[in-house]
């Protein structure tokens, strides 16, 4: 246990491996092939032992000038200390999340998260409206507004089983329920595999496809 690594300059302390490994879906070996992979990510602009907004959106969306949506609520997940950078601690137990072996009941909450913007403890139509014309606008697609409306007015009548003009967390698990595929992208199968640190670096890279999931509720 202790210090696997420390950079003095910036004292950066990143978790003992086997830390990590008891609390998440990991082995030993794994994470410290996620080590290699954070350090990539945490160096591309400033090697400062952090993973900024900025090499976040860089590595999921290969541009760290265009703004991202989905980029700024996928970090702001894994940023659950709220201090506006991810440390390695944070980054493996949220990409966990992802792990085949995640109970359902985990992955649920995170997509919650993603859609609660406001971070009220409920989904709003306004929240839905604003990741659909997100997901629109960085996808270079065009839908009417009265498109827009009929979907999220068909959402709401599926999951606001209350009938309050809000999607809570229950009702939000009961919908992912009834809507598998509005879950497929919360699992990386290659997070499960045997693999190399190559591998583990190509297939990581490809998280792009975790802000589809508003493209994924639109065709469920």
């Amino acid at each position: 246990m202790g210090n696997w690594c420390m950079k003095q300059r910036h004292q950066v302390y990143h978790e003992d491996p086997s830390v990590l490994a008891s609390e998440t879906h990991f082995t030993v070996r794994e994470v410290k092939l996620l080590y290699k992979l954070f350090k990539k990510l945490s160096s591309s602009i400033i090697d400062d032992g952090f993973i900024s907004r900025e090499e976040f959106q860089l590595g999921l969306v290969q541009n760290s000038k265009k703004q991202s949506f989905f980029a700024d609520r996928m970090f702001n997940l894994f940023d659950y200390k709220n201090d506006g950078v991810i440390d390695f601690g944070e980054f493996v137990r949220s990409l966990s999340i992802f792990h085949p072996d995640t109970p359902e009941a985990k992955k649920v909450a995170f997509a919650f998260g993603l859609y609660d913007i406001w971070q009220t403890g409920f989904i709003e139509t306004e929240e839905v409206k604003e990741m659909i014309l997100a997901f629109l606008d960085e996808s270079d697609l065009t839908l009417s507004d009265d498109t827009v409306e009929l979907i999220i007015s068909k959402t709401f009548e599926e999951a606001d089983s209350k009938r309050d003009g809000k999607i809570d967390t229950e009702e939000f698990k009961d919908f992912a329920a009834r809507n598998p595929s509005l879950l497929k992208n919360m699992t990386i199968p290659y997070l499960k595999c045997k693999y190399s640190k190559s591998k583990l670096i190509q297939h990581s890279m490809q998280a792009r496809r975790l802000f589809d999931l508003e493209h994924t509720s639109l065709n469920s």
